[in-house]
């Protein structure tokens, strides 16, 4: 055999490597820019919620999107909106500190220190926040909150 022939596999198997490497980093770069848009899109519901912008809240939905909270299961865009408007309408001065963010395919878990205060009473309310998320074609298709009134970060 000539030496050629036994360079070749070696420069095959180079070439696999670095095909590999391409289409890990190639695969890499779309997960990390897709966790980067939920990201965001969290970011951006969080701002809906302290603007106590129902129509913005609303549009980060699914047409078919639920939300679920505690004793509440709101689903559709319209009642998501609905529901968000009479929150508004009860509660001002809302303040979300995010925690953190874990974010894995299409789901997500988040982790918020909530706080508001009942415009009827001027009651300050407190709670740590947990939140499971669903994704589908790049908005929410559920968010399911669960959350701590009595033993939240902050309170007396």
């Amino acid at each position: 055999m000539s030496k050629k022939w036994h360079l070749r596999p070696k420069w095959l198997g180079l070439g696999l490597i670095c095909f590999g490497v391409a289409f890990s980093a190639g695969a890499f770069t779309k997960q990390y820019q897709q966790q980067a848009a939920i990201r965001a899109l969290i970011n951006q519901a969080r701002d809906a919620w302290v603007a106590g912008d129902a129509n913005a809240l609303s549009h980060l939905f699914t047409p078919d999107g639920v939300l679920i909270v505690p004793g509440q299961r709101w689903q559709g865009q319209a009642r998501i909106r609905q529901e968000v408007s009479r929150f508004a309408q009860q509660y001002a001065d809302v303040k979300i500190d995010i925690q953190q963010i874990i974010v894995a395919d299409n789901r997500a878990a988040v982790e918020w220190h909530y706080e508001d205060t009942e415009k009827a009473t001027g009651k300050r309310n407190q709670a740590d926040d947990a939140i499971l998320i669903d994704f589908k074609d790049g908005r929410i298709s559920r968010w399911r909150e669960y959350f701590d009134t009595e033993t939240p970060v902050g309170k007396p």
